[in-house]
């Protein structure tokens, strides 16, 4: 008997959360909805996904998360807008264990001795909602040009305090592995990698 009026404060203490939740999803595809100012990566919320053909048999995926990093924009001015990513090569993560810790050896990322991984725009070309991101990618200390085509996806003020603005954006771009050291397998498991990005970010 005694657990019924603490299971009645639980319940009331959750109503005012509960009830605090939006009705429909606050972020929409309006670009209008941008602000100028520097944004910060939502780690939580920005995946890069990897694709590689394994043995000729199948497409098999890895995706990293954790990334950091900042975008500077200016929906007045967006051919100016700079865009820095750093990914920690410590959470990639397949479904396999045994391979997650193979990735992290030499063999691949050698984490251990490069534990991150980094691009940094060089120029930015808008095209309506779209955008040719060029920049710089280093990995395993070696650093190459690449370009991202990206695309807004939304933006909107997040539902939860401090209710900052959020924006996001999808990408996609190749790297061949071997340009940065990483010929394990190569030609057993495809050497050109295809990313898929989906990016978040938030300004409080």
């Amino acid at each position: 008997m005694r657990l019924a009026p603490l299971a009645a404060l639980a319940l009331a203490a959750a109503l005012p959360a509960a009830a605090q939740m939006p009705t429909k999803a606050p972020g929409t595809m309006d670009v209008k909805q941008v602000t100028a100012g520097t944004y910060s990566v939502d780690s939580g919320h920005t995946q890069v996904v990897f694709t590689v053909n394994h043995l000729g048999f199948n497409s098999y995926w890895g995706i990293f998360g954790g990334a950091t990093g900042t975008l500077t924009i200016d929906p007045a001015k967006p051919n100016a807008a700079t865009v820095s990513i750093e990914i920690p090569l410590n959470g990639l993560v397949t479904t396999s264990e045994k391979l997650n810790a193979h990735l992290a050896t030499p063999d691949f990322f050698d984490a251990a001795k490069f534990p991150t991984a980094t691009f940094k725009s060089t120029s930015v070309t808008v095209s309506g909602n779209s955008a040719r991101i060029a920049g710089n990618l280093t990995l395993r200390g070696v650093t190459k040009p690449v370009v991202l085509d990206a695309k807004f996806t939304g933006a909107g003020n997040g539902p939860m305090p401090p209710h900052g603005l959020n924006v996001g954006f999808e990408a996609t771009t190749s790297v061949k592995r071997s340009d940065f050291g990483i010929s394990y397998g190569v030609p057993l498991v495809s050497d050109v990698v295809p990313l898929k990005i989906t990016a978040a970010f938030e300004k409080k």
